[in-house]
């Protein structure tokens, strides 16, 4: 992405501002859902709030910027503060990538139904690019795997015998277990080969035929 600073400046700030924009209502939902579960600690911590700075992971971004793989701050929540830990837990990690796909389809009924009104720059390079970082990230967070939001989505949906002995594994060994499928093999990674039918699919449906995708 770095490389769009000195060929195209435009699409590179456009992809700046739709990773703060996807990051930044993926983790307030986080924090938001939190709190109305019973849990004061996100609202204590200052991450009831739409200010990208609360949600930001210096080195995450980073990440992102250099190599389009990174984080945002994880939201902190006490599971002693929920009625129910395992099953809030879960609607807690399911509130940030359904925010973002909220985002992506608000975006995509603005594009299909003001697009005609709008420049050319917004609707085939600024919408788009915030469309398909939003579905991205949800996607991705998605995967069953910790630290991933599907991990604790999986575990909330499980028997709690199940879910006791999952969560255990995949505290332990999650994060070697997404390396493994990030890690590219034969030029391509495991994730990619997941991640790019569900992408096209949604994105067929959210994204208009004369949309650019950048």
């Amino acid at each position: 992405m770095l490389d769009f600073l000195f060929t195209s400046p435009i699409i590179f700030f456009t992809w700046i501002a739709a990773l703060l924009f996807a990051i930044t209502i993926h983790e307030f939902s986080h924090a938001w859902t939190a709190d109305r579960l019973g849990d004061p600690t996100p609202r204590l911590q200052g991450r009831i709030t739409l200010n990208p700075i609360a949600h930001l992971d210096p080195l995450g971004t980073f990440m992102l910027i250099f190599f389009r793989f990174g984080w945002g701050k994880p939201v902190q929540f006490d599971p002693f503060n929920l009625k129910n830990p395992r099953r809030d837990a879960a609607v807690i990690s399911l509130a940030g990538p359904a925010a973002n796909l909220v985002a992506a389809t608000a975006l995509s009924l603005i594009l299909r139904t003001m697009g005609a009104a709008l420049p050319l720059i917004v609707t085939e390079t600024f919408i788009p690019t915030f469309i398909i970082l939003n579905v991205l990230l949800a996607i991705f967070n998605l995967i069953p795997i910790h630290p991933l939001d599907g991990g604790k989505i999986l575990v909330g949906l499980l028997p709690a015998k199940d879910a006791h002995e999952l969560d255990g594994f995949l505290h332990k060994y999650g994060i070697f277990i997404l390396f493994l499928l990030i890690f590219p093999f034969a030029g391509t990674s495991p994730i990619s080969s997941f991640l790019s039918p569900v992408m096209s699919f949604f994105l067929k449906i959210l994204l208009p035929a004369s949309a650019t995708l950048v």
